[in-house]
């Protein structure tokens, strides 16, 4: 009996040990996370419940020239409903009011909302969705209804702001405009404008505290933001709203007519190299056309007969030819090694001049001229190509710009072919922008400016950093070069390739050309386009048009494709503007006109109390000389003063009638 009694003490001491020392170790764990991992647990508790959110912030604008908008940043809210916020009495007395106003804002019968908040409150939903993407004055007068004009503590209200980019010329431009996006990974991808002034455009964020209140939704808290957000810069670009609008419609119209893959057309003020235009239309699959891909800026492709100006103006300037040099285009088929260059004109031309073989793009011709011109030094040529600044990208602020190609003797694609079919723009690659550039610099007298997108950033009214024009060579050839390639390029026009388009009301300068692309191909397709400027005489703008692959059955010739749309474009700003006849005026009157006012200045100056002698002053000084002394004058004929009625030194009275004699 003694042992068992002892045996159950035993145990008691053994479970009153445990207990103690188990108690003993929850007090040192609660010491621990109390003292010790504090505020190691208390964060994460409070990371639970609570969060710190960004705010974007309101991307700047971005402008046209003009002051127009391309793309704007828009406010759009969100609005929910926190139905355990407002007491009884305040939901019961409102809830009614508040469920019409939202069906005359939102569309749905009021019944749907009245019975909507209902079952929050009942479920004791301090989330509830009620609409999202309002504008600013929806979402105003949504603040303002009965109950929400509590605000969110006592009406419930929860409001959500978020940023949409919108485009007011929706497609017009659209890939130049571009964009800025970031996945979930937190990675930019930025396109056009948008994408290069970035860093201008996109401001600063802002942070709000949030707290988690049931199945991972989150409530704002408070009425303010932690730190507000700053709205980014304004973005001035050099775009002008009407000349993209002739553009863009211009272009869509030949390639809907030619059926076309894709093509683009710029425009860029010549003096300064601001673009005023750039449109870029792709094909889709149902036949529409919309802006996809900046071909101007990233499409590097071989030209073909624009590329005949570069080899011209590279020859005229080594003096290797000059524009009369005379060149056999023999049947319009003429053999390099296992090779035939074909002229699109069937028996070729004959024997023409350097000049006449532009005018009519030959294609044998500009091989051969190239060809004998530099076959024993083919680096010339290319050295010649390279001090004119086409053989590198030009360095532009939007990005993804194509790469030139210019092959050099030596290289593994150099053929000894190369060099004649380089000649007509073939084993040659460039970009649309890149061949404008070098047009360009022709219509500029010489000086090769950099292509320009922005003007100014701006913050608010206050410039922040402008951007004026780059030269990227001050000049590319000689001006006797220049002044040759220019009359050939007008010529073009009026008589040559082009001359389709000629016009008697205003006056354009340009190349044709028509590339074969996909030759490897049987059937191959073609790229048709034109290059030039205008007025001819005294260049304003420049401009490019190029069509990939029409419909061969509907035509595929630059001038037939490509040239109507430059036409179309210059032709449009031309008349829309004013034009200006001024006459200059003379610095000084002439001698005679002097000597009249001379004569009448002295007889004023002398303040006659006698009838003067005015004979040989001219009839209009006469008259008012004599009318200002009170006399009444009358004259018969025009000129000068033949007689007059009364004679010199008669004492004046005032209403005495004179009459004078002109002749």
């Amino acid at each position: 009996m003694a042992i068992t009694e002892k045996n159950i003490l035993n145990r008691m001491y053994l479970v009153a040990g445990t207990l103690f020392l188990v108690a003993v170790a929850v007090i040192f764990k609660l010491v621990n996370i109390q003292v010790v991992d504090g505020d190691k647990y208390r964060d994460l508790a409070e990371a639970r419940t609570e969060r710190m959110f960004t705010i974007p912030a309101n991307r700047g604008n971005l402008y046209a020239g003009d002051g127009s908008l391309l793309a704007t940043s828009v406010p759009k809210y969100d609005i929910r409903f926190d139905a355990l916020a407002p007491s009884d009495k305040d939901f019961e007395t409102n809830i009614a009011a508040l469920g019409k106003g939202l069906s005359g804002i939102l569309g749905r019968q009021s019944s749907y909302y009245v019975n909507l908040m209902r079952r929050a409150r009942a479920n004791k939903n301090r989330y509830l969705f009620i609409t999202r993407d309002l504008g600013y004055s929806q979402y105003m007068k949504v603040k303002s209804l009965p109950l929400f004009n509590k605000g969110p503590y006592q009406g419930g209200i929860i409001t959500e702001q978020h940023i949409e980019r919108e485009h007011p010329l929706n497609k017009m431009a659209e890939r130049t405009v571009g964009y800025e996006r970031r996945d979930e990974n937190g990675y930019y991808t930025r396109v056009g404008l948008e994408g290069a002034f970035s860093n201008y455009l996109r401001g600063k964020e802002g942070r709000r505290l949030k707290q988690r209140i049931a199945q991972g939704q989150w409530k704002p808290m408070g009425l303010n933001n932690i730190v507000e957000p700053e709205d980014g810069y304004d973005v001035i670009s050099t775009i002008d709203v009407n000349i993209q609008d002739v553009a863009h419609h211009a272009l869509l119209g030949t390639l809907e007519k030619f059926e076309a893959e894709h093509g683009c057309v710029v425009v860029m003020e010549t003096k300064t190299g601001e673009i005023k235009a750039i449109s870029n239309l792709g094909r889709t699959d149902a036949g529409t056309y919309y802006e996809d891909r900046n071909y101007a800026v990233y499409e590097s492709h071989e030209p073909g007969s624009t590329f005949k100006l570069m080899a011209l103006t590279a020859a005229l300037d080594d003096k290797v030819i000059d524009s009369s040099t005379v060149v056999d285009t023999e049947n319009g088929r003429v053999k390099f090694y296992n090779r035939t260059v074909y002229d699109s004109h069937w028996g070729g031309y004959g024997k023409i001049s350097a000049a006449k073989a532009f005018e009519l793009s030959s294609n044998t011709a500009f091989a051969k001229l190239i060809n004998e011109s530099y076959k024993d030094d083919p680096e010339m040529f290319i050295n010649s190509l390279k001090d004119m600044d086409i053989d590198h990208k030009i360095g532009l602020s939007i990005k993804g710009e194509g790469n030139p190609h210019i092959p050099f003797p030596g290289d593994k694609d150099w053929y000894g072919t190369t060099l004649p079919w380089m000649a007509f723009g073939y084993g040659v690659s460039l970009t649309p922008l890149q061949i404008l550039t070098f047009y360009n610099a022709i219509a500029n007298n010489g000086e090769m400016v950099k292509p320009r997108f922005i003007r100014e950033i701006k913050k608010w009214d206050a410039s922040v950093e402008k951007f004026d024009k780059e030269v990227i060579n001050p000049q590319i050839c000689s001006q006797e070069t220049i002044k040759e390639v220019k009359a050939m390029m007008k010529h073009v026009v009026e008589r040559g390739t082009a001359s389709n388009i000629y016009s008697p009301n205003f006056s354009m300068a340009g190349k044709t050309g028509t590339c074969q692309t996909e030759y490897w191909i049987e059937e191959g397709r073609y790229i048709a386009s034109f290059a030039g400027y205008f007025p001819a005489d005294n260049p304003e703008y420049s401009c490019i048009v190029v069509i990939h692959k029409p419909n061969k059955k509907l035509g595929y010739y630059g001038n037939i494709v490509a040239a109507p749309v430059f036409k179309q474009i210059a032709q449009k700003i031309y008349s829309d503007t004013p034009l200006i006849d001024e006459v200059e005026l003379p610095k000084t009157n002439p001698e005679p006109v002097n000597k009249d006012y001379e004569a009448y200045y002295k007889k004023v100056q002398k303040g006659y109390a006698t009838v003067p002698d005015v004979k040989g002053m001219s009839g209009m000084d006469a008259v008012s000389l004599l009318e200002n002394m009170g006399l009444k004058v009358h004259f018969k004929g025009a000129g000068k003063v033949e007689k007059q009625s009364l004679k010199p030194g008669i004492k004046v009275a005032k209403n005495q009638q004179i009459t004078l004699q002109l002749s």
